[in-house]
């Protein structure tokens, strides 16, 4: 009994972690997303009989496409009768069955990159491609993703399949696209990429704040896109997604609370994230091209690098350059913070107050979490507490919610 629980757990790991990879080949081997999961989820039911009795391979993701290879094959010789089969059928299960079963890393990885930009094609609508990115390349349960974005898991499952008909009708290959194709699809790939990565790092609800599975997911992702295309911007994020990880277990205490940057234990950052994604921030600037990832990977960078004092001042310059290359109000929020920093609390309020009457980010609770900080840092107190109470009232995260708890706590009892 207890040898089968552990390869359930085992089982339940490995397909979290692979199923997106398997997926993926499956996908491009028959050309048809239901197929191919309906083949993925038999693979797995397969496994868990075979691999009580012999063990888990040592190389399971081929082991798992191998046999799932098979199980379409059955599928399609059940819906026809072989012999009635038209041509293209035949040719299929022709290229199935004599498909090489030991399947390379390298080309798993490349079915991967196919499975990302027809995720992310222009004809998918922006809002489906995200959802679809997470459920067909980070192997996501339905249920999951409509947590994340607050909706029905049937609500969710309907956009799903919407984004897979739209595949389905109007063709889309399952293909990395030509150079020339490329930079017209890239921001979108590494828009997706950065999402989930996002989600990672601060979950946007529920109680913990960090999805470690989704952040490595995010990283490896961006890597896999950097080994096809050494772009500037492809780097910058990269070493953004780095820096913000090598911060990971500073980011929360025991409990899982919240730890401000400011108050983190530098000797739990991961220096390795830290000399990578520095290196690489390096080689983009280098590259005479900076964009908007560029730009807050440079940021990070700064942040990661200080000891006692923070350069605000170059903080400063980083964010008033990025606002300038991609114009946004949390962007505007950001440079206030820093710039209360370097010139004091009433400075950065200044800004703060002026995005708000434009009636920008109201809905925002780190926009009324700042501006409960820097309220409280000049002495007003009630103003404060509305602030943070506002901030409250909008947050959905536990951990953001139990920090600013403690934080109108504090004011309270001055």
């Amino acid at each position: 009994m207890e040898n089968n629980s552990n390869l359930n757990r085992q089982l339940s790991q490995l397909y979290k972690e692979q199923s997106g990879k398997v997926l993926a080949t499956l996908v491009r081997l028959v050309g048809d997303f239901e197929l191919a999961e309906e083949a993925m989820h038999e693979a797995f039911s397969v496994a868990v009989e075979s691999w009580a009795k012999k063990g888990i391979p040592t190389n399971p993701t081929p082991w798992l496409i191998s046999t799932a290879r098979f199980k379409a094959i059955d599928s399609l010789r059940r819906n026809k009768r072989f012999s009635e089969l038209e041509t293209d059928i035949q040719q299929l299960i022709h290229e199935l069955e004599e498909y090489n079963q030991e399947i390379g890393q390298q080309e798993i990885e490349d079915d991967q990159l196919r499975m990302i930009f027809t995720c992310c094609h222009p004809a998918i609508a922006p809002q489906i491609q995200i959802p679809l990115t997470l459920r067909e390349v980070c192997g996501l349960s339905t249920e999951e993703i409509a947590s994340a974005y607050l909706v029905s898991p049937s609500t969710m499952a309907q956009r799903i399949v919407r984004g897979k008909n739209k595949i389905k009708q109007t063709n889309i290959p399952f293909v990395i696209p030509q150079k020339s194709e490329l930079s017209d699809r890239l921001d979108g790939v590494l828009s997706v990429i950065y999402l989930v990565f996002n989600e990672g790092y601060a979950a946007s609800n529920g109680d913990s704040l960090l999805r470690v599975d989704l952040s490595n997911e995010a990283i490896r992702l961006a890597r896999l896109v950097l080994s096809l295309l050494k772009d500037s911007e492809v780097m910058g994020l990269l070493a953004l997604m780095l820096l913000h990880e090598s911060r990971r277990y500073a980011r929360t205490d025991g409990d899982g609370n919240i730890i401000l940057l400011e108050n983190q234990d530098r000797n739990l950052w991961q220096q390795a994230y830290i000399d990578e994604g520095t290196a690489l921030v390096q080689q983009a600037i280098a590259s005479g091209q900076v964009g908007s990832y560029t730009l807050q990977a440079a940021i990070a960078a700064v942040h990661t690098q200080s000891t006692n004092t923070t350069d605000w001042e170059q903080i400063i310059a980083l964010y008033s350059l990025l606002l300038q290359v991609e114009p946004s109000p949390v962007i505007e929020l950001n440079l206030a913070v820093a710039i209360a920093m370097r010139d004091g609390a009433k400075a950065g309020l200044n800004i703060i107050d002026s995005i708000l009457a434009s009636g920008k980010l109201q809905e925002y609770h780190k926009l009324h979490s700042a501006r409960g900080e820097l309220l409280a840092r000049s002495g007003q107190i009630t103003a404060a507490i509305a602030a943070f109470e506002q901030a409250l009232a909008l947050v959905k995260q536990a951990p953001e919610q139990r920090f600013l708890v403690q934080k109108l706590a504090q004011l309270k009892s001055q």
